[in-house]
């Protein structure tokens, strides 16, 4: 009995293999991942697509937001309004994500940037301080590339995150509309040495392997270059404020895996959609369901035709109860496609030498 209890506690004490060079590590079971302004959680789908993992906690206010996270994950706890929270007692994570809010950046809006009421990233840094992911993942609007992206950068790197970014266009990924989206994914610089009692070891791959690494929408920046509000930019593959990083065509040539279908599912007659047939039929094929009408009987924009154009399942927004259709067209109208943000995080977590999910 004690020869094999002496075995057996050899083997939990021997560190876990080298991966083989040249090669990532494969990621850890059991990825923990927290979502702040959770919304439908597109991005949370592309996290975990990409990395794995399960869902600790998300955070949202929105009452719309907050009946579609209580419909679909009615056992994750709901943290409610981040710049409350006492981020000490929080279950620690692997992976920390959020779309925070657009509207302070967005050209819809009035653009006041970080002078903006909803300007809530310093909430946020103060959650990556305390809680220390290994990673950390954001989206936003393109246009705060312009406005008030220095600072997130400046305050990644004062906290010790390694960061990596692009903007991707949804028609990159075969949706049939542009929905220009910045996606952020920021590393734990410390994460490689401390190991974190984990096998999700980064190993930075050969720069050969990275297609598309200098394109003109792609950013790095590394911990403690940006010291101090308003230097984020200055190692940048492209100023915040380049005209390259707008305009069709002037993105990544992103190549992903589309979530694939074989055949075309749904009820719905075959439509004429003139001349956005072509592109219809395009994500049709991609998302593998039909396109609902884009109209419903009282010729209004359908939540169901936006759902489908923003890659949600069907009735992922629109069969969640007690939801009014202004409701339904809010959250549609600030989330990420999630094939988009797949497809991005592939991009960077390749340059940023993370593992991820087969």
């Amino acid at each position: 009995m004690t020869t094999a209890l002496d075995r057996a506690l050899a083997l939990l004490n021997t560190p876990p293999p080298q991966p083989i060079p040249g090669q990532l590590a494969a990621p850890a079971p059991g990825l923990r991942i927290g979502s702040v302004c959770s919304g439908y959680r597109g991005l949370d789908m592309a996290v975990e697509e990409v990395f794995g993992g399960t869902t600790a906690w998300v955070s949202d206010i929105d009452p719309g937001a907050n009946r579609i996270l209580a419909h679909h994950w009615p056992d994750v706890p709901n943290l409610g309004d981040l710049k409350t929270v006492d981020w000490a007692a929080v279950e620690p994570v692997d992976i920390f994500c959020g779309g925070y809010p657009c509207q302070p950046f967005s050209n819809a809006g009035l653009r006041k940037g970080t002078d903006d009421e909803r300007h809530i990233w310093p909430w946020i840094a103060r959650a990556l301080g305390v809680l220390r992911p290994r990673v950390a993942v954001f989206e936003n609007v393109a246009g705060h590339l312009r406005l008030g992206f220095d600072t997130v950068l400046a305050d990644l790197a004062r906290i010790g995150f390694d960061a990596e970014w692009c903007v991707v266009r949804a028609d990159e990924v075969k949706a049939p509309h542009q929905w220009r989206r910045l996606i952020l994914l920021a590393r734990n610089a410390d994460a490689e040495s401390q190991g974190l009692e984990g096998a999700w070891v980064p190993r930075r791959p050969a720069e050969h392997g990275v297609p598309a690494a200098d394109t003109a929408n792609l950013g790095h920046e590394r911990a403690g270059t940006a010291r101090g509000r308003g230097h984020g930019p200055a190692h940048h593959r492209v100023p915040a404020a380049h005209p390259a990083g707008g305009g069709r065509g002037s993105g990544p040539r992103i190549v992903s895996r589309v979530w694939p279908a074989e055949r075309v599912e749904g009820d719905q007659p075959r439509r004429d959609w003139g001349k956005y047939g072509p592109a219809i039929a395009r994500w049709e094929h991609a998302t593998g369901r039909r396109a609902p009408w884009a109209t419903d009987d009282r010729n209004r924009l359908s939540p169901a035709f936006v759902e489908w154009l923003m890659g949600l399942p069907a009735g992922h927004v629109t069969a969640v109860p007690g939801l009014t259709r202004t409701q339904q067209l809010h959250a549609l109208g600030n989330g990420v496609v999630p094939q988009q943000a797949t497809a991005a995080l592939r991009l960077l977590a390749a340059r940023a030498g993370l593992p991820t999910a087969a």
